[in-house]
């Protein structure tokens, strides 16, 4: 068994312990399909607590449900003793706990030299456990000084332990994601809310979105490792490197940052079709007739939303999409102050926090603070672009044009931080290229200050509509 597995992770250039993650990853596929047969919510629970907890155990060893317990126990006890503080203080709690997770596993460097560890999934699990808390002290709150969001999700009663370690754990999005609100879990499991069948409508078929899911991850890991060998990020420490001319350094970048992303694609295809199969990824109808099942619950990353994008205030709509909603209802949302408009400063915040979920390696807080920048800059493009009349066309068409280039440049710029790590190889992969994903989002931010565009002149259209 031991020589099978080795040939196997030979055969597609990865070690033993990330073969045998990437099984129990495609396995979540059939163990989420057969949450459905389960009778009644509390079996429901107890499967999706027991699943996620065996394919950590197979993908991680025993001490990987030992790693979860802590933050699962102290975010389930400060809901008990400290109802209307366990937000804040599981935020922080949690927060600590990751960091200190991350620091004594090395992760980052852990994954960069294609290894894997529990930490992945811990993250996740921080999300999750950190939102229950906040929903549970928002219960508390009158509707007026809580967001729609927050009206949302709120929980007026505590979750039952068995409910908690069920949310915790379900193995639907234990490993990757995507991260989910535990009112929508509970909504889930008892078949309320959407998911409740009325008499004579059957309920949606997930088989076509998934089989979709299914065949988009087996695209994106073809191209990944198609591509993996002809662009590795080892060449960055290359002598060649260095010899190359600017374009080509660029253009290198470029691709790195392309190349990776596929591996990224792979891991929320696969998580996108064990939601859908269970069943939690449904999100609705359409309002087409006749209507067609929605499943953007599920959905994490949207490819051509990425890779197109032609601005970096898409980003993060279409990238890691529920993280993404996570940091915007958790953070940036809640640093905003009644009556004031959100800033950089809270835009910094969040990409902060970001940073740190990820671990604090520098890459990653290199990486999200030109993030910060990208999107600040990316802000003036779109504010000259909304200021341009429709009988301006080809102005429109050009700033258009402009945000676009500028994001696909910041963006593959910046996201070698992401992949590299390490401060000295961040920087010197930045220097190679004059900083320009550095200078460029700068003077726009400045340009912006100086060149101030008038209001928005769809904006009597907008209203009307």
């Amino acid at each position: 068994m031991v020589l099978e597995m080795e040939s196997m992770a030979t055969a597609i250039g990865v070690s033993v312990p990330v073969l045998r993650f990437l099984l129990c990853f495609v396995a979540t596929i059939p163990v989420s399909f057969a949450w459905r047969f389960m009778p009644g919510p509390a079996a429901k629970h107890l499967y999706a607590a027991a699943s996620g907890a065996f394919l950590s155990y197979l993908s991680f060893g025993a001490t990987s449900n030992l790693l979860f317990i802590f933050p699962m126990t102290f975010g389930y006890t400060s809901m008990l003793l400290l109802r209307r503080y366990a937000g804040i203080f599981t935020f922080f709690a949690g927060f600590a706990y990751l960091v200190s997770c991350h620091v004594y596993y090395m992760s980052g460097d852990a994954w960069k030299d294609g290894g894997i560890d529990a930490t992945g999934a811990l993250m996740v699990l921080i999300l999750k456990v950190i939102s229950c808390a906040i929903n549970y002290s928002d219960g508390l709150l009158n509707d007026e000084s809580l967001t729609e969001s927050q009206k949302k999700n709120r929980l007026v009663h505590r979750p039952t332990a068995i409910e908690y370690i069920g949310y915790c754990l379900c193995c639907g999005s234990h490993f990757a994601g995507p991260v989910y609100e535990m009112k929508e879990y509970l909504e889930w499991t008892e078949g309320e809310g959407i998911w409740s069948s009325p008499k004579g409508k059957s309920s949606p078929s997930p088989y076509r979105a998934m089989f979709r899911a299914i065949v988009q991850a087996a695209i994106c890991m073809g191209i990944y490792l198609y591509l993996v060998p002809h662009f590795p990020l080892t060449r960055f420490n290359e002598p060649a490197y260095n010899q190359w001319g600017f374009w080509k350094r660029l253009f290198y970048q470029y691709m790195s940052g392309f190349t990776a992303r596929w591996k990224y694609y792979f891991i929320w295809s696969i998580s996108e079709a064990s939601i859908i199969i269970s069943g939690l990824g449904f999100s609705g109808w359409s309002d087409s007739f006749p209507p067609i099942s929605l499943w953007h619950r599920a959905k994490n990353v949207d490819i051509f939303g990425v890779e197109l994008a032609t601005s970096a205030v898409q980003l993060p709509l279409v990238w890691n999409i529920q993280v993404s909603t996570w940091l915007r209802h958790y953070v940036y949302d809640r640093l905003i102050q009644k009556g004031k408009k959100p800033g950089f400063l809270q835009l910094l915040a969040t990409q902060t926090v970001s940073a740190i979920w990820h671990g604090l390696y520098p890459g990653y807080i290199i990486f999200f603070v030109q993030s910060a920048l990208m999107i600040a800059g990316s802000r003036v493009i779109y504010r000259w672009q909304q200021a341009v009349s429709p009988k301006n066309a080809l102005l429109g068409k050009l700033l258009t044009l402009t945000n676009f280039f500028y994001t696909l440049l910041v963006l593959n710029y910046s996201c070698i931080g992401f992949l590299v790590l390490s401060m000295q190889e961040t920087l010197a992969s930045y220097k190679s290229v004059y900083f320009v994903g550095t200078i460029v989002p700068i003077l726009f931010i400045l340009l912006g200050k100086i060149i101030k565009p008038g209001r928005p002149v769809r904006a009597k259209t907008q209203k009307s509509q």
